[in-house]
C-alpha cells in the first residue's frame, strides 16, 4: 500500500508546500497554509476515465477550424452571458451566495433545454427534494436524469452508461475523489475533482456546469486555481430582499465578460427580464424631489435606472454620507465637486443615496443623474419626470463625454423620455438622429442647475 502523507496548501491560490510557511510565495498572502492529508497514486494507476488521447505536435497552419457550434440552453439571458450559447466541451463554474438561486437556475436550464439528455448530479439534496422543485418550476418534456452521488468515480460510471449531452454538478464542494484521502470540500479534493471533470469534458466534448459556494468575503470557495481551470466563471448575485437577480460573467474564454443577465425570482422560478429599464423605473403618481433617471450601460445592454437622493440638515455634529448600490468614495468626490466648484453648501448636511431595484452600478455616466438628484433634494424641487441624464462629472465641475451615447439616447427615447442631458463634447462628436427626444448639451454644473431649476 502507498504511504499516506500530509502536505500544506494555500487556501487562496492552492499552492502546495511540504511544510507550513507564513507567507505564500505564489500569491503573497499571509497565514493561508492549511495542512491536509493526501495519498500518492499507486504505481500503475490508470485514470478512471480511460479516455486520454496522445498529444501530437501540429503545425498551426494545419490546424482545422471547425465552425463554433453553440448549444441553445433554452434560457435567453444565460445564452447572452455565455456569449451566444453553450460551447461543447466547456466547463462553466456558477458561484453565488447561499439561497440566491444557483440550483434553481441550473435545474430550470436542465428542464428547459430541448433535444439534449441532461444528467443533474446533486450532493446536497435528495431526489425527492429535486422532484418537488422541478414540479414548482414546471417540468419540461426533455430527458433530465437525477443522480445523488458524491464520488467522482461513480459519477463517471453513470455518465458512461447514460451518455448525456450536458452534465450539472451541484456542487463541486461536495464531491470527493478516491485518489485523495482528504475530506470533501478541502482544497486538494476540489482541485482533484475539478481536474477529473475537466478532463472528461475536454475528451468527450460534453459541456459541464459546476455550482460553487462562495466565502464570506464573496469569493468562490476553494483555491484560486479552480477559476483558472474552468472555461467560464459566472457570478449569480442580488439582494435577497429584492426579487431581482443578476448573472455576471467574470471570465469567459468563448465570449465577452461585459455581458449580464437579469432575472426576477418568482414562486414558479426565475423569470427572464427582457426589458430591465421598465423594471427599474418607478412610476410616481406625484412629483417627488431627489429623483433622477440615468441612462447607463451594463455590458452591451443599455438600461435606464432611477437614482434617489435625500439631503437633510445634519442632526448630529458629523454629517452622514451613505450610499446603496453606488461607490461611497465616488459619492464623496461628487459632493466635494459641488461644494468647491459650484458653491453648493453641502458640508453640514446628511446625504443619502440609493440606486432603485437593488442594483449596483459603476458606470461613470450615472454621475450626472446622481448630482441632479442631490441638487433636487437639497432645494426640494423635483426634476421633470420625462428628463434623463447621461454624463460624467469631472473634478473641475465639467461634464465629460461618455461612450456609446447613441444606445443610451435610443433607450431613453424608446421609454418615452422627452429630454436627455448630455455633455457638450458628446453633442459635437456624436451623430445622433432622434425624433421624439431633445438632446440638451451642458458643459458645467451651472448649466445643469440652470436647465433643471431655472
Amino acid at each position: 500500500m502507498s504511504k499516506t502523507r500530509t502536505a500544506f496548501f494555500c487556501s487562496n491560490c492552492g499552492a502546495q508546500s511540504p511544510k507550513w510557511i507564513g507567507k505564500c510565495p505564489s500569491c503573497g498572502e499571509w497565514n493561508t497554509y492549511i495542512e491536509e492529508v493526501i495519498k500518492r497514486d499507486e504505481p500503475g494507476f490508470k485514470h478512471s476515465l480511460g479516455l486520454q488521447k496522445p498529444a501530437v505536435p501540429t503545425l498551426i497552419t494545419e490546424v482545422k477550424l471547425d465552425g463554433e457550434s453553440r448549444l441553445n440552453t433554452g434560457n435567453a439571458e444565460l445564452n447572452r452571458v455565455l456569449g451566444g450559447g453553450l460551447v461543447a466541451g466547456s466547463v462553466v463554474l456558477v458561484g453565488g451566495e447561499p439561497g440566491i438561486g444557483k440550483s434553481t437556475l441550473m435545474l430550470q436550464v436542465a428542464l428547459s433545454i430541448k433535444g439534449v439528455r441532461v444528467l443533474y448530479v446533486s450532493g446536497e439534496e435528495s431526489e425527492q427534494q429535486i422532484r418537488m422543485r422541478a414540479q414548482r418550476l414546471g417540468m419540461g418534456a426533455n430527458e433530465c436524469y437525477i443522480l445523488t452521488e458524491t464520488s467522482t468515480a461513480e459519477i463517471l460510471k453513470h455518465i458512461s452508461d447514460i451518455k448525456p449531452g450536458m452534465v450539472v454538478i451541484d456542487s463541486i464542494q461536495t464531491l470527493s475523489s478516491e485518489n485523495i484521502d482528504a475530506s470533501a470540500g478541502s482544497i486538494s479534493q476540489i482541485r482533484e475533482t475539478a481536474a477529473e471533470l475537466q478532463r472528461f469534458a475536454k475528451t468527450v466534448n460534453i459541456p459541464v456546469f459546476l455550482i460553487g459556494h462562495i466565502t464570506k468575503e464573496g469569493t468562490l470557495a476553494g483555491p484560486k486555481l479552480l477559476e483558472h481551470m474552468v472555461d467560464t466563471v459566472l457570478q449569480f448575485e442580488g439582494d435577497r430582499n429584492y426579487g431581482y437577480r443578476i448573472l455576471r460573467s467574470v471570465k469567459n474564454r468563448f465570449g465577452s465578460t461585459s455581458e449580464l443577465g437579469i432575472y426576477e425570482m418568482q414562486t414558479s422560478g426565475l423569470r427572464e427580464v427582457n426589458n430591465p429599464s421598465e423594471m427599474l423605473i418607478t412610476r410616481h403618481d406625484e412629483t417627488v424631489s431627489g429623483i433622477a433617471v440615468a441612462a447607463t450601460i451594463e455590458g452591451m445592454r443599455p438600461m435606464l435606472i432611477e437614482t434617489q437622493a435625500l439631503v437633510s440638515t445634519a442632526a448630529y455634529g458629523t454629517p452622514q454620507r451613505s450610499s446603496t448600490g453606488f461607490d461611497a468614495r465616488r459619492l464623496n468626490m461628487l459632493l466635494a465637486v459641488l461644494e468647491k466648484r459650484s458653491g453648493f453648501k453641502l458640508g453640514a448636511k446628511d446625504v443619502f443615496l440609493n440606486i432603485a431595484g437593488g442594483l449596483r452600478v459603476d458606470d461613470p455616466a450615472t454621475d450626472l443623474a446622481i448630482v441632479s438628484a442631490i441638487l433636487s433634494s437639497n432645494i426640494d424641487m423635483p426634476v421633470n419626470a420625462k428628463t434623463a441624464f447621461s454624463g460624467e462629472v469631472g473634478l473641475s465641475g465639467e461634464i465629460r463625454p461618455v461612450s456609446r451615447l447613441e444606445q443610451r439616447v435610443s433607450e431613453a427615447e424608446k421609454l418615452g423620455f422627452q429630454k436627455i442631458l448630455i455633455s457638450k463634447l458628446n453633442a459635437k462628436a456624436a451623430n445622433i438622429v432622434a425624433k421624439n427626444i431633445t438632446l440638451v448639451p451642458v458643459a458645467k454644473m451651472e448649466d445643469v442647475f440652470r436647465e433643471l431649476f431655472a
